[in-house]
């Protein structure tokens, strides 16, 4: 029903609102339905966006770092990921602005970095929101797992982490889930989604 209307112009927002209180829905519910129901139209250009692994070779890479780390944490430790409309991975744990990183957070975070050594960019841009607590010391140590990597690029703190990404990123492709990002993006990989089918782990649907 929430696809129906947003594929016929109404506001995803309003939508998954109008068919949440018809049914009843419990919070949680609704917080899956807002992630995971985009209009076809969208959905479709963001899908034309999206590459693979082999793209990513001797080319200019920008991370949308919390969200990717976030989404990957969430598939190794078994929290709900979800395949949404537009074929990117999306958590529905909805703690970005209460994370910590916890014991989960090293193995994500070489996982990722692996994956991207392998893929052999040119350079790799990592940016965490300088919002976010303990940011400047997990870029740090980024930073040191890249060097060990031998990934050339830089591991930072922004203040306006997501505007950089829709500026600063035009001609290299970016690694995120954010729609407002993909919608500004020429060229757009979901990171966690790669690292999913190398782990077997089977995203749910709606």
């Amino acid at each position: 029903e929430a696809r129906y209307l947003v594929d016929r112009g109404y506001p995803g927002d309003s939508a998954v609102r109008y068919v949440s209180d018809h049914h009843r829905l419990p919070d949680e519910q609704r917080f899956v339905l807002r992630r995971a129901v985009i209009a076809k139209e969208v959905a479709q250009s963001r899908m034309a966006k999206t590459v693979v692994l082999p793209a990513l070779r001797s080319k200019a890479v920008f991370v949308d770092g919390y969200n990717v780390l976030i989404t990957t944490e969430s598939l190794r430790a078994g929290f709900p990921v979800y395949l949404c409309d537009d074929g990117f991975l999306r958590d529905v744990r909805g703690i970005f602005r209460s994370y910590r990183p916890s014991q989960d957070t090293s193995s994500a975070l070489q996982e990722i970095l692996n994956l991207l050594a392998e893929a052999g960019p040119a350079k790799v841009a990592i940016l965490l929101d300088q919002q976010m607590s303990g940011s400047g010391e997990l870029a740090g140590q980024i930073r040191i797992h890249m060097a060990d990597l031998g990934l050339s690029g830089e591991a930072r703190t922004a203040r306006d982490a997501d505007h950089q990404l829709k500026v600063y990123s035009v001609g290299a492709i970016v690694a995120t889930s954010d729609g407002n990002v993909i919608d500004a993006a020429s060229s757009v990989i979901d990171l966690p989604a790669e690292i999913a089918r190398r782990l077997s782990i089977t995203p749910l649907r709606i």
